[in-house]
């Protein structure tokens, strides 16, 4: 069984198949399994301001019938002066899961190593398992299946390109990832995905041409040039090296005939995407933000429950 969620390949494509089912079912009736957290509480400690994550998990507590208390860095004393260990052990009489969003992916690794209870890693500068599951929700309500697409992701090798990497694995769906040098994904995350891709079908690129990787891309996917955690000082010379990465009007026309346009959000129009591109027709990046909600609904009950088995990988 399944106790935490701390990587979208911490996932089996059966746990995968579940949570986007289910998220189908809770968009026709959030009141499915309702009562699962009635008197209990689910401790969400973020470190950083929150929309999306937040909004979507205080929520998805709420319509199962819990009481979502949201913490930060102020309000617990995790890491100084009681050690990260402690603190997990401790809210583990307390809540019946625990929602994490932070910069420090092992931190959640450690806390999650000496909780009792489900630990979800809702942002870290590796990961982004919660925002990955939405996106692929939101692919598989427009196409019913992912086989035979292909998803684009251009500019920096993040927690959300790890993510999407893992996830395209997972539900067979090719996946080319365009950064420039310096700025790759992770090479254990590539392998990573490219062992489940040799299983599930899915054909996984990484390279340098953002041209290469939009051509005939079903979805072509953005993000902010400047991640959490990362100093201003970069911004300049991140600047430079990812404007060629900028999904342009004519950059986009470049993808299939009817791709969509996707981005996790805050966007920065400025900087990653143009208006006309992430305001236009063919974006969908607000569904993307609508299916935070049935996922993270999702996730909760899944671990909760016990229905999610792993990927014993």
């Amino acid at each position: 069984m399944l106790k935490d969620l701390l990587r979208t390949a911490d996932l089996s494509p059966d746990d995968l198949e579940y949570l986007l089912a289910f998220a189908e079912e809770l968009k026709l009736d959030h009141r499915i399994d309702h009562k699962l957290l009635r008197g209990e509480t689910v401790v969400l400690y973020l470190t950083t301001p929150s929309t999306r994550t937040r909004l979507s998990f205080e929520t998805a507590v709420a319509r199962m019938g819990g009481t979502p208390v949201v913490v930060g860095p102020g309000d617990l004393q995790m890491g100084h002066p009681e050690t990260t260990a402690d603190t997990a052990r401790v809210v583990s009489e307390y809540a019946a899961a625990v929602v994490i969003r932070t910069p420090d992916d092992e931190q959640v690794r450690t806390f999650a190593e000496h909780a009792t209870i489900p630990v979800i890693n809702a942002l870290t500068d590796r990961h982004h398992p919660c925002q990955s599951i939405a996106d692929l929700l939101t692919i598989r309500e427009l196409y019913g299946d992912f086989a035979g697409l292909k998803l684009a992701y251009l500019g920096d090798g993040n927690n959300v390109a790890h993510s999407l990497l893992e996830g395209a694995a997972l539900v067979g769906m090719d996946i080319a990832i365009a950064t420039p040098p310096g700025y790759a994904p992770s090479d254990e995350v590539v392998e990573r995905a490219r062992r489940i891709a040799a299983v599930t079908g899915a054909r996984v690129e990484v390279v340098n041409d953002p041209h290469a990787a939009v051509k005939a891309a079903d979805f072509v996917y953005t993000d902010a040039w400047m991640s959490m955690g990362d100093p201003g000082s970069e911004k300049p010379e991140r600047e430079f090296a990812l404007a060629p990465y900028r999904v342009t009007g004519e950059l986009f026309a470049e993808a299939s005939h009817d791709a969509r346009f996707m981005h996790c959000l805050p966007a920065r129009r400025a900087d990653e995407v143009a208006p006309e591109v992430i305001d236009g027709p063919r974006s969908i990046v607000l569904r993307q933000a609508e299916n935070r909600l049935p996922t993270a609904q999702a996730v909760l009950h899944g671990l909760v429950r016990g229905r999610l088995t792993g990927s014993g990988c």
